[in-house]
């Protein structure tokens, strides 16, 4: 849709700032987590704090570039529902850090990741429909909040006084 280089360049460095200001949002919650995550009965299957980092930078890199690319092949308005559902899942990816390490309401923030989780899947079909690619990029991004929301769930059942 974006016709020129920098139309295109703007664009993608925008889709970059709106993906990582979510990102950062929900970094600010968990800025002292780290602690908190350590005294939190856990699974054994559960990665140790200094993974999370990483991959979540990672996982909003390939989210942006998604979502620019579905912008990029239609604009903003012949793209809407797909691209509202991304912003809107991002707002819901933000919140769930506040829900759980912040103000630790185990149980809002694991029926929170339940409907991320749908608006994710929602936000994949409407990707790949306009361009495949897209789509597959967001599917890391899929697994991992699948793996979170299954560990959101064995912590909060191993620690119900604490969330």
């Amino acid at each position: 849709m974006t016709n020129t280089r920098f139309g295109s360049i703007k664009g993608f460095v925008g889709w970059l700032v709106v993906t990582f200001i979510a990102g950062g949002a929900g970094a600010i919650a968990s800025v002292d987590s780290g602690a908190f995550y350590q005294q939190l009965l856990r699974p054994p299957w559960a990665p140790p704090a200094s993974v999370f980092g990483p991959v979540w930078t990672v996982l909003y890199l390939l989210m942006a570039i998604a979502a620019w690319m579905v912008w990029q092949e239609r604009g903003f308005a012949a793209a809407r529902t797909p691209l509202v559902l991304f912003l809107l899942q991002l707002v819901l990816n933000g919140l769930w850090t506040w829900l759980f390490f912040a103000w630790r309401h185990g149980a809002l923030a694991f029926a929170e990741i339940v409907v991320l989780w749908i608006l994710i899947v929602a936000t994949i079909t409407g990707f790949w429909r306009i361009r495949a690619l897209a789509g597959v990029l967001m599917l890391p991004y899929f697994a991992w909040v699948s793996f979170a929301a299954a560990l959101s769930f064995a912590i909060w059942q191993r620690n119900p006084g604490v969330l």
